[in-house]
């Protein structure tokens, strides 16, 4: 089954854009805060990076599409927390 995050070969979603140079590896404060907070949370053994994968991909289409790269990270682990009770 293709998912939205599957778009391979697919048009009209522009082009990918290139990082060059010496940028850093996070926009935003918060970026950088959701990284720390899955790595903790997938060394504490909440979750392995399969269920963090699928629980990306599994987000709904046009909320995938909307997400930047880091929301999507901070959707994925909102949804496995509550998946599992943790709160």
């Amino acid at each position: 089954m293709s998912r939205v995050h599957d778009m391979g070969g697919q048009e009209g979603f522009g082009p990918v854009p290139v990082v060059l140079g010496d940028e850093p590896p996070f926009t935003a404060d918060w970026e950088a805060r959701v990284f720390a907070m899955s790595s903790a949370l997938r060394t504490a053994g909440l979750f392995n990076g399969d269920e963090f994968r699928d629980a990306i991909e599994s987000l709904p289409p046009d909320v995938y599409l909307r997400a930047s790269y880091y929301e999507r990270w901070m959707l994925a682990i909102e949804r496995l927390m509550e998946a599992k009770g943790v709160g």
